[in-house]
């Protein structure tokens, strides 16, 4: 029989583990990043959301302050490097410090097609985003955070990037990239009080996921042992602890969330 997790003890929240503490979630109007921007503030963070989609934005604002929540928003395209930049800008003008940056903002691109059918401009698109965007975002937050010598980033690759799904080539180079990213900038400042870590989730049932062909779907699923999709709580909860003060001695590392499917 397969087993699914019980939401019982799922979302149990450290309290005040994040209290005082400034975090830019990106993408986080929905999905994954909205799910994680719930969890930190539920923790005491402030959040500052980036996202591309105003109306989005707006709604996922309303909802995370009718919980009590401290939360803004803020217009980010993250494959655009004036906009990261000024984003970064306007929180750091308002709280003066940034302590953890979730990049959880990604698109898939062409999915259930094989290479020669896919357009450059597609394949692209996909780089920008995911990998340009993942560049972007983590240079920016390196920048603010070296000076208070403390600062937690996580950005978010994918099975698809260690193991590569057939049909989804651009998306699975970019998610590759990203792993390549992460284990660079963990090195590079290693001795400093800033980590970076990237999370490669198998798949986690999102507005993006139901967005793709469903064969693409059951292909991708049917090669996790456990035999289904992650939750979103499940991601909330071990992003939470990678950019937590407890993350202090993992840098450069890519969790794995695969249901078993990871096999490096």
């Amino acid at each position: 029989m397969l087993h699914s997790p019980s939401s019982k003890g799922m979302n149990a929240s450290f309290k005040d583990r994040f209290a005082t503490r400034i975090a830019v979630i990106t993408g986080g109007a929905d999905g994954i990043g909205f799910e994680i921007a719930k969890r930190l503030g539920s923790e005491g963070a402030s959040l500052a959301i980036f996202d591309s989609d105003p109306k989005k934005s707006a709604r996922a604002i309303t909802a995370l302050r009718a919980t009590g929540l401290s939360a803004d928003s803020y217009l980010v395209d993250v494959s655009d490097e004036a906009m990261v930049n000024e984003g970064f800008a306007s929180v750091m003008e308002k709280h003066s410090r940034i302590d953890a940056v979730v990049h959880a903002a990604g698109i898939v691109g062409p999915n259930a097609l094989k290479t020669d059918e896919i357009d450059v401009a597609d394949f692209d698109r996909v780089i920008q985003v995911n990998l340009r965007g993942s560049f972007l975002v983590a240079r920016a937050a390196v920048r603010a955070m070296l000076p208070q010598d403390y600062g937690r980033i996580l950005l978010f690759a994918s099975i698809a990037g260690k193991e590569g799904n057939a049909g989804m080539a651009p998306y699975s180079t970019s998610k590759a990239g990203v792993i390549g990213l992460t284990k660079s900038i963990g090195k590079e400042y290693a001795e400093t009080g800033v980590t970076i870590n990237a999370i490669a989730p198998a798949v986690i049932r999102t507005a993006m996921v139901d967005s793709m062909a469903d064969e693409q779907v059951t292909y991708m699923t049917d090669k996790i042992p456990m035999k289904r999709c992650g939750t979103l709580a499940e991601a909330a909860s071990l992003s939470a602890w990678i950019v937590s003060p407890e993350a202090s001695f993992s840098t450069g590392a890519v969790f794995d969330l695969s249901g078993g499917r990871a096999t490096y």
